[in-house]
C-alpha cells in the first residue's frame, strides 16, 4: 500500500490549502554540518525558516469550496430497476427453497433410513414379509425377493438374502425403489422412492403386498395330487382354475390377472407342513384357496394363522375350521360335516323311518373320520338317541383295508340297517363292494368329500348292483342340473380344460372361486389382507345362482350352510334327491 498523499504530489488539491501551507519552500536535503569538537558559538541570528506575519495577507484566509461530485448513473432509473430486480431474485429464491425444501427432506430421510436398515442388518431377511424371517434363517430356504412386483422398464439391483440352496424363479424387473423391511407377523413392506419429482407433495411409500403385483394376484393350494385321492386334488384346482382363466379372460380382477399355485402333499399331513412351507416362503401367495382335507388342514391352518394369510374354500367341513367365534383369516364356502351328517341322519330317522340305534358309521381313522362322526352323534343326540351306542367301523388313511370293518359290521348286536360313511371314495367302493351282498337292504349315505363322479365310476366297475340307490351329500347343486350357475360352469370347464368331465368337486372349486373373485372385485384395486378380510366380512346375500345367498359377516366365516341330496342311479348318474 501507498502512503499518504502529500500535498506536492497533490496539485489538484493543494490549492485548496491556506497560502501559508502553499508557499512554503520546499526542505532541504543537505545535512546540517556538526562540529566534532567545541567551537565558539555563533551569533544569534533570527531562523531563515520563521516567516514574518507581513508575509500573510490575511489571517485565517478563507478556503474555498470543493466543487459538488459529479453526477453518478447509479440515482437514475437504472439503479432503481436493478435494485427492484435484485428484492424479486431474492424473494424468487426464498420461496423456492420453502417450496422444495419438505420433498427434499422427506427423501432424503427416506433414503437414509432405509439405506441404514438394509445395511444394518446382519440377518437373511424376506424382503417383501418379516414374517417368515425366522424360520427361511433357520431353515436356509430359499426366498423370492419381491417376486413379480411392479413392473418397470429399468431394473434396479435388490438386497439379496443369505445364500441358499437354490434361487428361484427370475425376479421381475422393479422400478428403482429403497427398500424397506417389513414389520413382524405382516404381509406389506414399504418402498420409498427418492426420486420424488420436485414441486409435487409426496403421495407417500408405495406399499408393496405379497403375492401381488401390479398385474398378478398369486394364490397358493396344497391337495394332493397324487396317491389315493389325487382325484380330489386335481378336481378342486381344474374348478378354481376355471374360475381364474373366466375372469383372466375379462382382463382380470381390477387389472390383475389371477395365478394358482399348487403343491401336492399326498394327502399327508407329514407332507403338508412342506408343501406350506414351500407356498409361503417361495412362491410368495398372497393367500391359500382350495386346499383339500381335513387331516392336512390341521397342519396347513395353524401355519397360516400364525402368519396371518387368508385361508379360504378349503375342501373340507371340518369343526376345526369353524370356531366359534371364528378366526379372523379363515373363511369357508361350503357346509359343514356336521351339517351334512345331521341331514343325512334327519332323512334316515324321519323320511327311512330308522331308529338311530340302526345307524352306523364308517369312517376314516383320522381328524376327517372324526369330524364326521361327531356330526352323526350330535344329530343322534338331538333325536333323542344314545350316541354311545353307535357303531363306528374304520380303515386308515390312503389306503382300501376294510376288512376289519367288515368284521365289526358282521359282529354287531343289534341289526344295522343304515351305514353313514366318511371316507374317500376308493375305500368307500371297497366296503360296499365286501357288504352288499351280506347286508342287501343296506342304505349307503356318504358325505361329500367321498368325490362323487369317482365314487360312481368306480362303483360301476363292480357293477349296478352296487352303485344303485347310494346317497350321497352335496354342497353344491346337481350337475344335471340347468342353473345359470352350471351352465357357466360346464362352459369354462369346456372351453379351458376340454375333455374333462364335469364333477361335483371341481363345480365346489370353481364356486368357491367365484365367491372369492366378487370379493376381490368389492375390494378395489388396493388390496391387502386385512382389506380383503373386511370386504369379505361385509359380503351380503351375494346371488351367484346357487339357489341360496352367500352371506359372510365378522361372526359368521361360512358363507353357505345348505346341503343338497343326490342318489346314483343304474345308469352311474347322480339325482337329487329330498332330504327333508
Amino acid at each position: 500500500m501507498s502512503g499518504p498523499t502529500r500535498d506536492d504530489e497533490s496539485p489538484d488539491y493543494s490549492r485548496f490549502a491556506p497560502k501559508r501551507f502553499r508557499e512554503q519552500p520546499p526542505a532541504s536535503t543537505e545535512r546540517p554540518y556538526v562540529p566534532s569538537a567545541p567551537t565558539v558559538p555563533a551569533p544569534r541570528t533570527p531562523s531563515t525558516e520563521r516567516r514574518a506575519a507581513s508575509d500573510f495577507p490575511s489571517w485565517p484566509e478563507p478556503v474555498p469550496e470543493p466543487p459538488p461530485p459529479p453526477h453518478r448513473l447509479e440515482d437514475g432509473p437504472s439503479a432503481l430497476i436493478g435494485r427492484v430486480a435484485l428484492v424479486v431474485t431474492f424473494a424468487a429464491v426464498v420461496a423456492l427453497v420453502l417450496i422444495f425444501a419438505r420433498p427434499i427432506s422427506q427423501g432424503a430421510h427416506a433414503l437414509v433410513d432405509a439405506t441404514s436398515r438394509l445395511f444394518g442388518s446382519s440377518k437373511s431377511t424376506d424382503l417383501l414379509t418379516a414374517g417368515n424371517a425366522s424360520s427361511s434363517e433357520s431353515t436356509g430356504s430359499p426366498t423370492r425377493t419381491a417376486s413379480a412386483s411392479v413392473a418397470a422398464p429399468v431394473p434396479a439391483p435388490v438386497a439379496q438374502p443369505a445364500p441358499a440352496a437354490a434361487q428361484p424363479a427370475a425376479v421381475a424387473q422393479t422400478a428403482p425403489t429403497t427398500v424397506a423391511q417389513a414389520s413382524s407377523g405382516g404381509q406389506q413392506l414399504s418402498l420409498s422412492t427418492p426420486s420424488q419429482p420436485l414441486g409435487q407433495e409426496p403421495s407417500g411409500p408405495k406399499v408393496m403386498v405379497r403375492g401381488i403385483s401390479d398385474n398378478e394376484i398369486r394364490f397358493g393350494m396344497s391337495a394332493p395330487f397324487s396317491g389315493a385321492n389325487k382325484e380330489l386334488g386335481q378336481n378342486m384346482r381344474l374348478g378354481i382354475e376355471a374360475a381364474f382363466n373366466a375372469a383372466n379372460s375379462g382382463g382380470g380382477v381390477n387389472g390383475r390377472q389371477l395365478k394358482l399355485v399348487a403343491a401336492d402333499d399326498g394327502y399327508e399331513p407329514t407332507r403338508t407342513a412342506d408343501t406350506m412351507k414351500r407356498l409361503y416362503e417361495k412362491d410368495q401367495v398372497f393367500a391359500v384357496v382350495g386346499n383339500v382335507g381335513t387331516p392336512t388342514a390341521a397342519v396347513a391352518l395353524p401355519y397360516a394363522l400364525d402368519r396371518k394369510m387368508i385361508f379360504f374354500g378349503a375342501f373340507t367341513g371340518a369343526g376345526l375350521l369353524r370356531s366359534d367365534p371364528p378366526d379372523r383369516y379363515v373363511f369357508n364356502y361350503r357346509a359343514s360335516y356336521a351339517e351334512e351328517t345331521a341331514a343325512t341322519v334327519n332323512y334316515l330317522v324321519k323320511v327311512k323311518r330308522l331308529k338311530p340305534s340302526q345307524i352306523a358309521v364308517f369312517a376314516q381313522q383320522d381328524a376327517y373320520g372324526d369330524a364326521g362322526f361327531s356330526g352323526v352323534a350330535r344329530a343322534i343326540r338331538a333325536l333323542g338317541g344314545d350316541e354311545n351306542s353307535i357303531l363306528r367301523l374304520h380303515y386308515q388313511r390312503n389306503t382300501v383295508d376294510v376288512d376289519d370293518a367288515v368284521d365289526q359290521l358282521r359282529k354287531s348286536r343289534v341289526p344295522i340297517r343304515a351305514v353313514v360313511m366318511v371316507p374317500g371314495y376308493r375305500a368307500a367302493a371297497k366296503f360296499i363292494e365286501k357288504t352288499r351282498d351280506l347286508f342287501p337292504g343296506m342304505i349307503y349315505t356318504s358325505v361329500s368329500f367321498v368325490g362323487s363322479t369317482a365314487l360312481a365310476n368306480e362303483l360301476m366297475l363292480l357293477g349296478k348292483k352296487y352303485a344303485s340307490g347310494v346317497i350321497v351329500t352335496q354342497v353344491v347343486p346337481a350337475l344335471d342340473g340347468h342353473s345359470s350357475l352350471v351352465l357357466d360352469y360346464k362352459a369354462a370347464l369346456a372351453k379351458y380344460f376340454p375333455g374333462e368331465q364335469p364333477d361335483y368337486v371341481s363345480l365346489e372349486g370353481y364356486v368357491a372361486a367365484n365367491v372369492l373373485i366378487t370379493a376381490l372385485r368389492r375390494n378395489g384395486p388396493d388390496l391387502d389382507t386385512e382389506k380383503l378380510v373386511t370386504t369379505l366380512e361385509n359380503l351380503r346375500d351375494l346371488d351367484i345362482g346357487l339357489g341360496t345367498p352367500v352371506s359372510f359377516g365378522r361372526s359368521e366365516h361360512q358363507g353357505v350352510h345348505k346341503v343338497w341330496g343326490t342318489q346314483i342311479d343304474e345308469n352311474g348318474r347322480y339325482q337329487p334327491i329330498d332330504l327333508q
